[in-house]
Order: structure tokens, then sequence, then C-alpha cells
């Protein structure tokens, strides 16, 4: 039984030692896994801290330059409002400008208003003036035509006004063919152009524009012009003469407003050689001359208010 005994504890201390064995080398198995883990887990946890490290300073790069274009981009802000501040004081000041422009058109169009008033007044003179020398002539005509009629017995019109607003007398009417003396028949128009003359001249106000009445000599072209001057001239000299003498009031007076001139062939009335031609270009033309002082006192005047005008525009408080 001892020697049993005996074995089977043998057998057991046999058994209980590859048992421990077994179980320290599962163990130092178990450590060395633990260790190669942990080994492991510090290699990753340190490339994770290396990642995340590179990571932040991306992240703080990246900050930083966020923080630059924040900062540029308030610069820029500063700057736009500077500018949006400076435009903003331009247009104040277009606006103020465009005040002032339009106060000066409106006082421009007080002026040009006014001076297109004025303008019209001169306007207005100038044509009274320019009317009053035909005026002057068909009252004259007019008081020939109603005292002796407007046509000789021939049927020839005694007196016309032509196209340059003069009195115009048929010289067959005065003279003969290449004569300067008076016909006879042609006395009675002078009589009654001489009363008429006296009657226009009795008017102050249109003595006062007229500067002279000229008589005027015109003669067809037949003949040297030497010849035909002084022919016209004789002719146009023996009717104001021929005025004079028959109204000594028309001399005495007014003596002073006529004269003589000769324009020999040189102003035709119509082209040609026919004998109508002839006739229609020999003729006695009286014309108007009007003061150029008058009209000058006249533009004066209107200067004068024109000036005024202006200055009441412009300074309309003084």
């Amino acid at each position: 039984m001892k020697a049993r005994k005996r074995r089977i504890h043998q057998v057991d201390q046999e058994n209980f030692w590859p048992s421990f064995t077994d179980m320290i080398s599962t163990i130092a198995i178990i450590l060395f896994f633990v260790m190669f883990l942990m080994y492991i887990n510090n290699i990753v946890t340190g490339k994770n801290l290396e990642f995340m490290k590179k990571d932040l300073d991306d992240t703080q790069k990246q900050l930083e330059a966020s923080k630059l274009e924040i900062s540029q981009a308030q610069e820029n802000l500063r700057l736009l409002k500077i500018e949006l501040d400076s435009t903003m004081a331009e247009v104040q000041q277009g606006q103020i400008a465009l005040k002032l422009s339009q106060e000066e058109i409106d006082a421009q169009k007080q002026i040009i208003a006014s001076s297109n008033q004025e303008l019209g007044n001169l306007r207005q003179k100038l044509q009274g003036i320019a009317v009053l020398r035909l005026d002057v002539l068909t009252a004259v005509k007019d008081s020939i035509e109603t005292n002796i009629g407007k046509t000789n017995s021939a049927g020839e019109p005694l007196v016309t006004i032509s196209d340059t607003g003069n009195i115009v007398i048929n010289e067959s009417l005065v003279f003969d063919t290449d004569s300067y003396v008076i016909k006879q028949g042609g006395k009675a128009l002078l009589d009654q152009l001489a009363k008429s003359f006296e009657d226009v001249l009795k008017n102050p106000e249109i003595r006062a524009s007229i500067d002279s009445i000229n008589i005027q000599g015109h003669t067809d072209e037949r003949g040297s012009g030497t010849y035909n001057r002084e022919l016209g001239s004789k002719r146009a000299t023996a009717v104001v003469n021929y005025l004079m003498t028959s109204n000594p009031n028309l001399e005495n007076q007014f003596g002073k407003y006529f004269l003589a001139s000769s324009f020999s062939e040189y102003r035709k009335v119509v082209a040609g050689t026919t004998e109508e031609a002839y006739a229609q270009n020999r003729r006695i033309e009286i014309s108007v001359i009007l003061k150029d002082s008058h009209i000058q006192d006249v533009i004066n005047d209107y200067l004068q208010e024109s000036l005024k005008a202006f200055e009441n525009v412009q300074n309309p408080g003084q």
C-alpha cells in the first residue's frame, strides 16, 4: 500500500511540474503579447500624436492665413469706406455745382428773354425806319395820282414804285430824247411832286430820319459813258431846279434835303437794244436816303437798354 502511495505520489509530482511549466509558458506568451500590443499601441499613439501635431500646425497656419485675409479684407473695407466717403463728397459737390449751374441757366434764360424782348423792340424800330422811306415815296405817289391822275393821255403811268422802293418817273413824260429841257407836259407832274414833298417833309418825325432825297438821272446805253453821265446829271439837276422854282416854300424850308446825281446807263431796268428797252431804261428815279446817325442812335439806345436789363438780372438786389 505504501509503495502504491509512493508511486502515486511520484506520478502526481511528475504531472505537476509539466502543468506548471505550461502555465508559466502561457503566462509568458500572454505577457509577450501584452507587451507587444503595448509597443504597437505606443507606435500607433506616437504616429497619431505626430499626425495631430502636424494637423494642428496646418490648422494654425490656416488660421494665421485666415487672420491675414481678414486683416486684408478689413483694410480693403477701410479703403472702400474712404473711397465711398470721397465719392459721396464729390456727389454732394456735384449736386451743389448742378444747383448753381441751374441757377446760372435760369439767370441766362432771363437775360435771353430780356434780350429777345429788346431785340424785338429794336427790330420794330429798324423796320419802322426802313418802311419810312417807302412810306414817304408812297405818300408822294398817292398825292400825285390823287391830284393829277395815274396815267397820261397815252395810258402810261405817271409814277411807279420800283423793286428798290424808289419812285420812278417815265423820262419821256418830262424830257424829249437827248434833251434835258423839261417838257411842258411834264411840268404839271413836277408841280404836284414839289407840293407832295413839301407836305411830307413838314412832319418833324419824318425829317428826323431823312438824310437826303436823291433825284437820279438814268439813260439808255447809246452814246459814251461820259456823255450819258453828263446827260443824266443835267436832267436830274433840271428836275431839282424846277421843283425848287415851282414851290419856293420847298426850297426855303427843305432845299437842303435835295440832291441831283447821275447813274448814266449803268443801272438798267431791263436788258436789250430795242426801243422799248431803251425807253424803260431812260428814267428819273427818286430815292430817300435815311440818316445813318439816326439808325445808329436807335441801335445805341437798344444796346444801353440791353445792358441795363443784363445788369438788373445779374444784380437783382441792387
